[in-house]
C-alpha cells in the first residue's frame, strides 16, 4: 500500500464523505457490530492504539471491546478529503478516561466502495 500524505488534505463537510464512512461512523460509536463490519473489505485492516486488527474477525472482536471500559462522548471536529480513496474524520473524545480529551484522527483508505484500512491515531 502506498504511503499516504495525511498533511495534504482538503476540508470537506461531512455530507461529502462517501457513503460507507456515512455509515461505518455512528456504527462504530453505538457499536452495533453488523453494520459497523458490514462496511470493510474482507481482508480489512484496523490500527488503533498501536495495534494491527487484520481481518473481518479480529475487527468485530476489537470493536466489540473498543474504548469499551471507559465513559466518554464523541464531538466531529472536521471532515478532510486526501483524495478519492482516503479520508480523515477527527473526533474530539471527552470523558473518564486517562487524559479526559483526546483527538483523534479516523484515517480510511477505501477499495471498492468498502474500508480496506481504518488508522485511529492522536
Amino acid at each position: 500500500m502506498n504511503k499516504i500524505d495525511w498533511a495534504r488534505t482538503s476540508e470537506i463537510t461531512t455530507d461529502d464523505l462517501p457513503g460507507v464512512i456515512i455509515a461505518y461512523l455512528p456504527a462504530h460509536n453505538a457499536r452495533d457490530l453488523d453494520t459497523a463490519i458490514a462496511q470493510f473489505t474482507p481482508d480489512a485492516m484496523v490500527t488503533d492504539e498501536g495495534k494491527d486488527h487484520p481481518g473481518i474477525e479480529a475487527i468485530r472482536a476489537w470493536l466489540g471491546r473498543a474504548g469499551s471500559q471507559y465513559t466518554y462522548t464523541t464531538t466531529l471536529l472536521g471532515a478532510y478529503r486526501v483524495d478519492d480513496s482516503h479520508y480523515d474524520v477527527v473526533h474530539r473524545l471527552e470523558g473518564v478516561f486517562p487524559g479526559g480529551v483526546a483527538d483523534l484522527h479516523f484515517r480510511f483508505s477505501l477499495r471498492d466502495g468498502l474500508i480496506e484500512q481504518l488508522v485511529i491515531e492522536p
